[in-house]
């Protein structure tokens, strides 16, 4: 498995799509990250799963996961 993947999201807020580099070597991951497109946070969660691969999903800073 590469530890580097690339992901195609929309940013929560602006709805813009945005390309996320994932670096997969960390297993599971939350992180925050500004949009490229509005420059507001937005938190990346991945997570791992053998069966079904890098799972990630990217939301605004007040939604509850």
């Amino acid at each position: 498995m590469n530890a580097l993947e690339s992901v195609s999201e929309h940013c929560p807020y602006c709805g813009e799509p945005i390309e996320l580099l994932l670096d997969l070597s960390a297993g599971d991951d939350e992180y925050v990250e500004d949009c490229e497109v509005c420059c507001r946070p937005m938190t990346v969660a991945l997570s791992f799963d053998e069966e079904f691969g890098v799972t990630a999903r990217v939301y605004a800073e007040n939604d509850a996961f």
